[in-house]
């Protein structure tokens, strides 16, 4: 090409901006179940449901405190944080593709000729400086014609060198020389197809998916700190009802003995009041092993270390209350809060771009260069019109045989395109099961809640009755026992039912993508 060409090129970028190769992305179009499958009956209502910070509905400030503790300092959100800032900085380096590159050089060496015999010797050396880094060499020629070479390592390497040369002893100190070298060269690949603005497209669509990978773990992570709270509230309370179990039978115990000691009864009954109360007791450690466990984790969400919320979380505190009312919206609401859909989506459109970027490979690459340079034998020279060079023109670059690599990788970009978009689909259909589950289980616990709690109620007062009877001689040890048995085991069934109602619900609130706010001051910035 001839300079007459470059004009011909910049008329073309200018006439051309708007192509584009590839297709260009349509967001999928899903169609959602306009109500929910499962019936609305433990108190949810089909209203736009208030999400942002649903776990504040439970009235427990303990909760809100470790929440907000947790999203301040939880390792898999700081994780997501850093992912979002490095595609912040790779669509940086993907838009440094539109612009033009300029780099400069320069360098210095000072030489010294050799002519004649010399008993003297003589010496020189040469220092340089580019984009590389800095050189030093010294040589120098001894009395007897021996030309050392010397070349230090300046960055601490330890890889400096010597070469020696023996000579003839003839050799005499000649003229010294400088030379100044500096220039800079410059070049611009014109994105006439549009590949280099879809590899943007793509970039930014894969800082959306970033942020929205890191609203996901923020819903995952509230749940789970809401969860293990719940947990660790249910086993205490297991634990609170065993101790009072245990009171209850050591007072049965005592009543047997003095039964026994009064001839009344047999020692078989006591014995059978001590083995029930020492399986009783029995359960304890597990219990508290459990305690600590749930603390421990909870630590771990909090970026602590396991034993750092043991003061404040060993007190033991009832289960809070679910509140009476949970809208959760419609089903065509999950694409606009779950933040699973919207990055799968949003990887969806960064596999339709990079179709673009692949397909744009098969186009020539329209190019312009330049540079300019100057040398001298002092500094001031090199800036004189007599001792420039420089140079400027197009360049076209078009892959005439490639053995089909560029359509082969077209062809993946497609297939990768297609996996995205069963990805979405998946993750769509995954969510509206999760969601009814949620929403069964939820409603049926509560059912549930009401039958275990009329249970305890109905063996506390069999449990009077019994020792009442048995202490009066009417009934045998065999009823009394069985009236503790059952009372213990429906008390604990009523606090797991409890515990499983808020459960359920903050698994309820995590499928419909509950605990982040749409807003700028919530998104991770750097």
């Amino acid at each position: 090409m001839t300079m007459r060409t470059i004009p011909v090129v910049l008329l073309m970028a200018m006439l051309f901006p708007g192509c584009m190769t590839g297709p260009d992305y349509q967001k999928p179009d899903h169609k959602l179940p306009e109500k929910w499958n499962a019936q609305l009956e433990g108190g949810e209502k089909a209203e736009a449901a208030q999400l942002a910070e649903w776990w504040k509905g439970f009235g427990d400030s303990t909760l809100d405190s470790l929440v907000t503790r947790a999203t301040e300092a939880n390792f898999d959100l700081r994780i997501a944080e850093t992912r979002i800032l490095e595609a912040r900085a790779g669509l940086q380096m993907t838009e440094g593709g539109l612009w033009p590159q300029v780099n400069a050089s320069g360098s210095y060496r000072r030489s010294q000729s050799q002519k004649a015999a010399s008993p003297k010797g003589s010496a020189s050396a040469a220092f340089s400086v580019s984009g590389t880094g800095i050189g030093v060499t010294a040589t120098g020629v001894t009395p007897e014609g021996d030309v050392v070479s010397v070349s230090p390592d300046l960055t601490g390497g330890g890889n400096s060198r010597v070469n020696f040369s023996p000579g003839s002893g003839k050799h005499v100190p000649g003229r010294q020389s400088d030379l100044f070298q500096a220039g800079f060269d410059a070049s611009w690949e014109l994105d006439l197809f549009g590949g280099t603005r879809r590899a943007v497209e793509a970039a930014k669509a894969d800082i959306e998916a970033a942020l929205e990978n890191y609203r996901d773990v923020q819903v995952t992570l509230i749940a789970e700190v809401a969860r293990n709270y719940f947990n660790l509230r249910r086993v205490q309370s297991s634990l609170d009802i065993t101790n009072n179990n245990i009171r209850i039978q050591k007072e049965t115990l005592d009543l047997v003995r003095s039964r026994f000691q009064a001839g009344l009864t047999s020692e078989l009954d006591v014995k059978t009041a001590e083995a029930q109360l020492a399986s009783t007791t029995a359960a304890v450690p597990a219990l508290e092993t459990a305690i600590s466990q749930y603390i421990h984790r909870l630590g771990g969400l909090l970026g602590r270390e396991p034993g750092a919320l043991q003061d404040e979380l060993s007190p033991i505190a009832e289960l809070p209350k679910a509140p009476p009312e949970v809208p959760v919206g419609l089903p065509s609401d999950l694409a606009r809060r779950r933040p699973d859909i919207r990055r799968a989506e949003r990887e969806l459109a960064a596999a339709t771009a990079r179709i673009g970027v692949a397909t744009a490979d098969l186009f020539p690459k329209f190019s312009l260069t330049g540079s300019i340079a100057g040398r001298g034998s002092h500094l001031g020279s090199i800036v004189q019109g007599s001792n420039n060079l420089w140079s400027i023109g197009p360049g076209i670059q078009w892959p005439i045989f490639d053995a089909g690599r560029i359509r082969a990788n077209i062809k993946i970009q497609n297939a990768r395109q297609e996996q995205a978009f069963t990805v979405y689909e998946k993750t769509v259909m995954g969510t509206l099961e999760e969601v009814e589950n949620a929403l069964i289980a939820y409603a049926k616990e509560q059912n549930r809640f009401v039958s275990v709690t009329a249970a305890v109620e109905a063996q506390r007062r069999a449990l009077e009755i019994a020792r009442e009877l048995y202490s009066k001689g009417l009934v045998n040890f065999l009823s009394v026992l069985d009236a503790e048995r059952s009372l213990f085991a429906a008390e604990d069934q009523c606090a797991q039912s409890k515990a499983a109602i808020l459960t359920n619900l903050v698994s309820l609130y995590k499928a419909l993508g509950g605990g982040w706010v749409e807003a700028e001051e919530s998104t991770p910035s750097g």
